[in-house]
């Protein structure tokens, strides 16, 4: 299968890595900057999915550079600030038979990318395994909570591709499977991520620790019980009836496996990078301000992360 991965961060590294030592070809796009120290390198995995390496095919710094390709698959691993710009791009790359997965944080990216594209073209993923980068073209598996979550929210695709695609991410050693209810499993992580990335990278804490503390707890706890009411009054639906419900859920189950884990959000502050904090809890004042909901909290820590991006870009800045 001829796969192109958009975005070799941490997610785009192991996609692209594991899929080639699998034996499919596969190509990749990354930025400029990286593009010298990435072309000619083998890339390495390491971690919970194990140790693996290879050269891509090809990689590239503009996706207008590939021509002919005819790509059977797209994985969608940028940040979820660029997912406008890279789906511009991707449309042209698209024939036929090409679908696109994205695999991406957050809230709007498939309704953006479906738009675009049509919703035949996009398949949605829950991704909720964590790595990082080691150096560019090598990283870590650090965290695996559960199995990648596949699905075309709008059931647009035939299930027997989407399991195709399934089988052939297992084979590579990503553990995968489908489901048509993937919108209502992605927010699920995008409860998760609101609760515990904006928070951990403010206070510069593991998830675990934030578990640990009453303040924080109350923090989060405050975060959910405004999600649910905001996704409630847009009619989103979600797998849990209530707020309570889920918290039991996320104390007992989905915060413990993720522990010792950093977000990646206080990786971008450090490193003076863009958060994703738009389509997170950005995401949930804007769902908000449709209907005139106030969700306080949501509002305060987006404000919070903007002015930490702020700082950490000046400061940056300065020191270049």
């Amino acid at each position: 299968m001829n796969i192109l991965v958009f975005g070799l961060g941490a997610l785009g590294t192991v996609f692209a890595t594991s899929l080639k030592a699998s034996g499919e070809n596969v190509f990749g796009v990354t930025k400029s900057k990286y593009i010298e120290k990435i072309k000619n390198k083998r890339l390495h995995i390491k971690g919970l999915f194990g140790e693996k390496e290879a050269f891509l095919d090809e990689i590239f710094k503009d996706p207008k550079d590939i021509v002919d390709k005819n790509f059977d698959l797209i994985i969608v691993a940028v940040k979820s600030y660029d997912t406008e710009t890279v789906i511009k791009q991707i449309k042209q790359l698209l024939n036929e038979k090409t679908l696109v997965l994205l695999a991406q944080n957050g809230y709007g990216n498939y309704e953006l990318a479906s738009y675009i594209l049509g919703k035949d073209k996009v398949i949605l993923s829950r991704v909720i395994f964590g790595a990082k980068i080691i150096e560019t073209g090598s990283a870590e598996v650090t965290v695996f909570a559960d199995d990648i979550v596949i699905g075309q929210p709008d059931h647009a695709i035939p299930n027997e591709k989407l399991e195709d695609i399934a089988k052939l991410f297992n084979k590579a050693g990503i553990p995968t499977k489908v489901s048509e209810n993937v919108y209502t499993i992605l927010w699920d992580k995008i409860l998760y991520n609101c609760a515990l990335n904006p928070l951990g990278a403010i206070l510069k804490c593991t998830y675990g620790d934030l578990a640990d503390h009453k303040e924080s707890r109350e923090i989060m706890n405050k975060i959910i019980e405004e999600i649910f009411t905001v996704t409630k009054a847009n009619g989103i639906k979600l797998n849990w009836q209530c707020g309570e419900d889920y918290l039991k859920f996320f104390y007992e189950k989905l915060v413990p496996p993720t522990a010792k884990h950093f977000p990646s959000m206080y990786y971008d502050i450090q490193n003076g990078k863009k958060t994703e904090i738009d389509s997170l809890n950005g995401a949930i004042v804007n769902l908000g301000k449709i209907l005139g909901i106030s969700v306080p909290v949501n509002e305060t820590i987006t404000n919070v992360i903007k002015t930490l991006e702020s700082i950490a870009l000046k400061n940056l800045s300065k020191n270049i």
